[in-house]
């Protein structure tokens, strides 16, 4: 079969983009090597900026965001003792969206039949082929079958794990990594959200998060060490420890339920440059990884599908190659600062292996700054509500 963009991974990414692509008139073919049903069962973040729903309201793909998505106009630092609000409604002019990423998903591929975007699921042994030239082909096997897809352009939006980045010679690889010394245990209950907005905490025991995924659903995590096990964390235990991290205000309000989900996810920053060789694209995960601190993931994908999007639809309707040159630099640039902010906030509101008084007195000194001073919430605001494209 022959195509002009395939799209390798039908995660949030890859359906954006097949989306984007599609209403623009560009012809695209989607491959996932896993089922529907697995992509929809990832559970993941929820605080979506505004670069992700404009674009969905874009493709009108937003009625349930508009009747279920919560607009938030700023979130919560504690230190211990008080809730730092960042009113980033105020600051910048803009809000965030809670709004789970498994619903995005969902939307996008309830969409995919009435805008024509065919997607593979169960794609197994997926292949790139031929990226360095002008006319690459994708192979894969579907219940038994084999299938090639020729196209012009291959985006690789498949996550960590994928075959897209190992395809890109490693004459110009340039990856970037560091790994914390600790993950976050998560639990996902049908209950409702202790604040209404969300709180970063740091405390002596480690950090704590209290989100929401609605007003009936909630979410929450605990730092732990790599190597601690699920096991040894029944729901009370874990319920009691977020109640002492998150401090007696937000405890209060804390409503116990059983554990929909429970899960540890291990922390890193990483970014692959560049993000595009040849005939090769890459967007989202499969080119960057973000700590969930600051809730860059998602968002991060979403500003490098829309680079993309913009950088195709002028190759294919103006035969213009300077956006289709530019797109990893200008995408890279925009990662790195998110980057940084994530790197950041993580670094403030957790507690190191061997962090030293010293330490521990210079991020109670940095949540007091903050406390006290516009132009630190502000910029803090600003990288939280999304930075412009």
């Amino acid at each position: 079969m022959r195509t002009q963009v395939a799209i390798i991974g039908a995660g949030p990414a890859g359906l954006l983009l097949g989306h984007l692509l599609r209403a623009e008139g560009i012809e695209v073919t989607v491959v996932e090597r896993a089922t529907a049903e697995y992509v929809l069962g990832r559970i993941r973040a929820g605080v979506l900026e505004t670069t992700l729903t404009d674009l969905l309201h874009q493709l009108c793909i937003d009625q349930r965001l508009n009747a279920e998505g919560q607009l938030h106009d700023g979130f919560n630092l504690a230190d211990g003792e008080r809730l730092i609000r960042i009113d980033v409604a105020a600051l910048t002019g803009r809000n965030v969206t809670v709004y789970g990423q498994t619903e995005v998903t969902r939307d996008l591929m309830d969409a995919a039949e009435e805008r024509g975007l065919q997607v593979f699921y169960g794609a197994a042994d997926v292949a790139l082929h031929d990226i360095e030239s002008d006319a690459p082909y994708v192979t894969f096997t579907k219940d038994g079958v084999e299938h090639r897809i020729d196209a012009r352009f291959i985006a690789g939006c498949d996550g960590f794990h994928g075959p897209s980045r190992q395809a890109m010679p490693a004459s110009v690889a340039r990856p970037f990594e560091k790994v914390y010394p600790f993950g976050w245990l998560g639990i996902l209950a049908d209950v409702p959200p202790c604040n209404h907005e969300l709180i970063y905490a740091n405390h002596a025991n480690g950090f704590a998060l209290a989100s929401m995924r609605s007003h009936v659903r909630s979410r929450y995590y605990i730092q732990v060490p790599l190597d601690e096990k699920i096991e040894d964390w029944p729901d009370d235990r874990l319920w009691d420890e977020l109640a002492v991290r998150l401090g007696p205000d937000a405890a209060a309000h804390i409503t116990r339920g059983p554990a929909i989900e429970k899960s540890i996810a291990p922390l890193r920053s990483f970014v692959f440059e560049p993000m595009r060789h040849g005939s090769l694209f890459l967007a989202g995960d499969s080119a960057h990884i973000v700590p969930p601190t600051g809730a860059k993931g998602l968002n991060l994908a979403a500003s490098d599908v829309a680079y993309l999007t913009n950088a195709l639809v002028a190759f294919f309707r103006k035969n213009d190659n300077d956006a289709i040159a530019g797109y990893s630099d200008k995408a890279l640039n925009r990662v790195w600062k998110s980057e940084r902010f994530s790197w950041q906030l993580t670094t403030l509101m957790h507690r190191f292996p061997g962090q030293t008084p010293f330490d521990r007195r210079m991020q109670l000194a940095d949540l007091d700054y903050i406390a006290s001073s516009v132009a630190a919430q502000t910029a803090i605001a600003e990288n939280y509500v999304g930075l412009p494209l």
